[in-house]
């Protein structure tokens, strides 16, 4: 075969049998070729050939630029293509319409592994006039490999929802978190929100709802136009598991890259570890050990990132904030805060963190600041009524502080900061003081765990931000493990269970026979901070 090749592209340089001559315009160029290698090659030559004019010895081509005509000719020959940056695109123009596929596949393949060369757009743009169906696939899979960075690059908001649609549903969607995708979805459509706004049905149900909280579910997907109906039907087959045969839901499994784990930071003496759960062991294993020579930090999660903000070391409050990279196991020193604090709040609310409140020594402190990657921290407007040992939630895009203490004593004080217009408003007080509540948000609402006995019911306090009226409830198992347990692959897990005094215990509820079935334990610890992260930024051992 390969001596065969070898002498027909001979005949094809010396011109020796030809029976066809193409005549190329732009600029004018005869090129000569073979009826049965062309014909053999695309499907393109031999419907030509077998057409009207298929016979003359001269064949006019008018819609392709002749020296690119000539080297595709070449190409049925050789198999060989010389592609740039700057002749793909006429390449692939010129292949598409001589239906060459193995020109074609060569063009795709060298605008995708020269991506940062030719860009993103131009290979969009590309796609867009040519209306190359292998281009378009080769594009989603990029994007879908890449998807953390191009769905925050302009680009992205030029693609036609067909394309968004087929991105988002990918099973292999590169992404930590389902949040993500709703995340680049919010801006896709913020883009243009009159015209967009209508494709939200189309592109929610893409996303893995069952994989999200039922609280961020109903914050942020129920208000969407068209997906009320969709929110209810997730969050009802979230909560109750004997429902699930009756609700047909698209997608009810995380993503291939979302599968999620526990960690724990966990004092052990003077000793700091992050633990991480391996839930097909049931077991706690030690993913690092943490130098942490200091105390009443607060730790918050963001992106891959542990972030640990103040606390009290060596006799005196501290203003340091470090961050520890969960993959790569290495500390970062951040902005140091504008107030040193100890036994403050710290919550994320819109990608921003805030610190608010907490001692100074023995200075209570009403301040509050905020952190931002790109402006580090700032102040913000202070609380109404200074306070440490306190607990914040973020519901409604609003940061909720309860309870805590100050010189006058323990306090059932509540306030609310507005991040719109930078303003902290007093909301009804609890009935009881709480240092240190156990705070949840929960449908809606805000609640205040009290402690709980096993078979007998509590009381808590409950919330409404509508009514700015708090009401005390009772909760037997079911509904208390609703309240208080954290959602993980569909199954509700609660750290320290209504059923020990074991604060580090964990249980998970079997919702079927209402009743906590006992898990492997933490270690005995002084106090511990969980969070929900991706297995893939943690390495089993």
């Amino acid at each position: 075969m390969e001596k065969l090749m070898k002498k027909l592209l001979s005949f094809y340089y010396e011109q020796s049998l030809i029976d066809v001559t193409f005549k190329v315009s732009n600029p004018t160029a005869v090129v000569p070729a073979h009826r049965l290698i062309l014909a053999a090659a695309s499907p393109y030559f031999e419907n030509l050939f077998n057409g009207e004019q298929g016979n003359n010895p001269v064949i006019e081509i008018n819609d392709i630029d002749s020296d690119i005509f000539e080297r595709l000719i070449i190409f049925c020959y050789t198999g060989e293509a010389l592609i740039t940056v700057n002749n793909v695109g006429a390449w692939l123009k010129a292949a598409l319409i001589l239906q060459l596929d193995d020109a074609i596949n060569r063009c795709v393949d060298y605008i995708i592994t020269h991506i940062n060369e030719y860009t993103l757009q131009a290979a969009n743009v590309l796609e867009r006039e040519t209306k190359c169906e292998r281009l378009k696939q080769k594009i989603i899979e990029y994007v879908i490999k890449n998807f953390m960075e191009v769905s925050r690059c302009v680009e992205f908001l030029s693609f036609d929802v067909e394309k968004l649609q087929r991105i988002l549903e990918s099973d292999n969607l590169n992404i930590t978190l389902e949040e993500d995708a709703y995340d680049a979805i919010k801006r896709w459509v913020n883009y243009d929100v009159p015209a967009r706004q209508e494709q939200l049905p189309i592109l929610i149900p893409c996303l893995r709802l069952t994989q999200i909280d039922a609280d961020f579910l109903w914050t942020h997907i129920h208000p969407l136009p068209g997906c009320e109906l969709l929110t209810l039907r997730t969050i009802t087959w979230i909560r109750e598991s004997a429902a699930r045969t009756r609700i047909n839901m698209r997608f009810t499994e995380a993503r291939a890259t979302c599968e999620k784990t526990f960690l724990a930071v966990c004092s052990l003496g003077k000793n700091t570890q992050l633990l991480q759960y391996n839930k097909a062991g049931d077991k706690w294993e030690e993913n690092a050990s943490l130098e942490i020579d200091y105390t009443d930090y607060e730790a918050s999660l963001k992106d891959d990132n542990l972030i640990f903000i103040g606390g009290w070391k060596s006799g005196a409050t501290s203003n340091i904030v470090r961050s520890w990279n969960i993959r790569n196991k290495t500390w970062q020193n951040l902005s140091a805060m504008n107030q040193a604090r100890d036994s403050h709040c710290a919550v994320e609310l819109d990608g921003k963190i805030y610190a608010i409140g907490g001692l100074e020594g023995e200075k209570v402190l009403s301040s509050v600041e905020r952190y931002t990657l790109y402006a580090g921290w700032e102040p913000v407007s202070s609380l109404i009524v200074g306070r440490y040992s306190a607990r914040a939630v973020t519901l409604n895009n609003k940061i909720y502080i309860v309870g805590g203490k100050n010189t006058a004593g323990h306090l059932k004080l509540v306030e609310c900061y507005n991040p719109d217009s930078n303003t902290w408003t007093s909301c009804a007080a609890m009935t009881e003081c709480y240092i240190l509540p156990n705070v949840k948000v929960y449908n809606g609402h805000i609640y205040v765990l009290h402690k709980y006995y096993a078979n007998s019911g509590q009381i808590v306090e409950r919330y409404d931000p509508q009514r700015n009226t708090w009401s005390k409830i009772c909760c037997l198992d079911a509904d208390w493990a609703r309240i208080e347990g954290t959602w993980l692959d569909n199954k509700l897990y609660c750290f320290g269970p209504p059923t020990s005094d074991d604060i580090s215990s964990v249980s998970v509820y079997d919702e079927d026979n209402d009743r906590w079935v006992k898990k492997c334990s933490l270690p005995n610890v002084n106090g511990y901070r969980r969070f929900i992260v991706p297995v893939t930024l943690v390495l089993m051992k």
